[in-house]
């Protein structure tokens, strides 16, 4: 088990690798020299971008947001998230974003707790919102993502195509 304690990275994002459909979507922090990059689920991202910018509006309203936050896709994903936890702490004004190896029963997983600025936050949900909605539009009927080469929606029962 490995613990990271990131107290204010100097970045904090989201980047994908890969064409859109194959997309590998990684979370990544960088402090001066030391880069942890985590691979997430394109669900995951979307719903920190939600409670981030959740907590953004609820706080109040950001200061100047970060411009040059870039993402090193060349950097290998140290593991997979499982689970993210989202929490404001109210005395040091930070975002609190806890990260959990995805691992197998009854073995130890790794954590990684970032402490954030809300402007990091907001800056991370708008980069991951587009990141998401960059992707295959989905479905109609079922909402899965619709492939260029073809859907076999289950809505169907493989009777028809589905609506575009």
């Amino acid at each position: 088990m490995s613990e990271h304690d990131i107290d204010l990275p100097d970045e904090f994002t989201v980047g994908t690798v890969g064409p859109v459909g194959q997309r590998v979507f990684l979370l990544q922090s960088r402090r001066g020299a030391e880069i942890l990059t985590l691979k997430v689920e394109k669900q995951q991202v979307a719903v920190l971008a939600s409670y981030l910018a959740r907590i953004v509006r609820e706080v109040g309203r950001p200061g100047h947001l970060p411009q040059d936050v870039a993402f090193r896709s060349d950097e290998e994903a140290a593991w997979i998230i499982g689970t993210i936890g989202v929490s404001y702490d109210e005395d040091t004004s930070r975002v609190v974003v806890v990260a959990e190896e995805l691992v197998p029963e009854n073995e130890e997983s790794s954590v990684a707790r970032f402490s954030i600025t809300l402007e990091q936050a907001a800056t991370f949900a708008i980069t991951a919102t587009g990141l998401v909605e960059a992707g295959r539009p989905p479905c109609p009927l079922c909402g899965l993502p619709l492939d260029p080469a073809g859907h076999d929606c289950p809505r169907t029962n493989g009777h028809r195509p589905p609506a575009a």
